[in-house]
């Protein structure tokens, strides 16, 4: 059996005017943008450009 068929008219009515009105009310959502990583971005995030440091002489140095 249906939902409709449990109520009466009246209650289908204001069951009717509150879907309507939810649909009104609710704020337009706005389009998920993707976010853009370019080749520069990625090799710093993977930490391809980062400082090497070596062992001379017992002290640590960068290169």
């Amino acid at each position: 059996m249906k939902f409709a068929d449990h109520l009466s008219k009246s209650d289908i009515q204001k069951f009717n005017q509150l879907r309507r009105g939810s649909k009104l009310s609710k704020p337009e959502s706005k389009p998920k943008r993707e976010e853009v990583i370019s080749n520069q971005d990625w090799e710093y995030i993977m930490g391809m450009h980062r400082d090497t440091y070596t062992k001379v002489r017992g002290r640590v140095r960068g290169k």
